[in-house]
């Protein structure tokens, strides 16, 4: 659904000769967006991480596409093999029929380590997401407590709260620790410096 104009925004940058190709992930999977970053690649935009302009802790953040040196030759070489991507045809490196982001089997180790390393960024955007949230509900609090009178009763009530938003947002952290250690794994083991990538972001 979201796969064409996702792909029509990517030829654009392309034609407009655009350093940097940012998007969402609007596939509702990591393994499908993984997909899509693999069809970028095609047309000469590499997967770079989370995008400078993608607000820190976004639970919907920005990735970064890079421009290749022979993006070019790549998206002309891409575009006389499938013709009719755009018009809903086949994808490179992807099965033709209903779900078009599908890998073949020759395209499933990259598109495997691709979605390794979008993981391995996403996890990092835990870090602040909530935070925010924490330190502003106290004070968005202090509207209804000033109606109702600073009871002991009502700031139990608040502190409940609050502590049951800071364990939701705890338990979050830690899953995404868990999945930051297990798919980094993943680019380490196949040789590829990822922390290189984290640091430039």
């Amino acid at each position: 659904m979201f796969l064409q104009p996702q792909l029509k925004a990517l030829l654009r940058d392309g034609s407009q000769g655009a350093q940097r190709h940012d998007a969402r992930n609007l596939q509702r999977s990591w393994r499908k967006f993984a997909a899509f970053a693999y069809i970028a690649e095609q047309y000469g935009y590499e997967y770079d991480g989370l995008s400078p302009i993608s607000p820190k802790g976004s639970p919907n953040p920005y990735f970064a596409f890079r421009r290749t040196p022979d993006a070019v030759e790549r998206a002309t070489h891409t575009t006389e093999r499938y013709p009719t991507a755009l018009q809903g045809g086949p994808l490179p490196g992807m099965r033709p029929g209903g779900n078009r982001l599908r890998p073949v089997a020759e395209a499933r180790r990259d598109v495997d380590l691709l979605h390794a390393r979008i993981m391995v960024d996403y996890s990092r955007t835990h870090r602040r997401r909530g935070l925010i949230a924490l330190v502003i509900l106290p004070l968005a609090m202090l509207i209804p407590l000033s109606q109702t009178g600073f009871t002991p009763s009502a700031l139990g009530v608040c502190a409940a709260i609050w502590l049951f938003f800071a364990a939701l947002w705890a338990l979050g952290l830690l899953l995404a620790r868990r999945r930051l250690t297990k798919y980094g794994r993943i680019p380490t083991a196949a040789g590829i410096d990822w922390r290189a990538a984290q640091a430039r972001t």
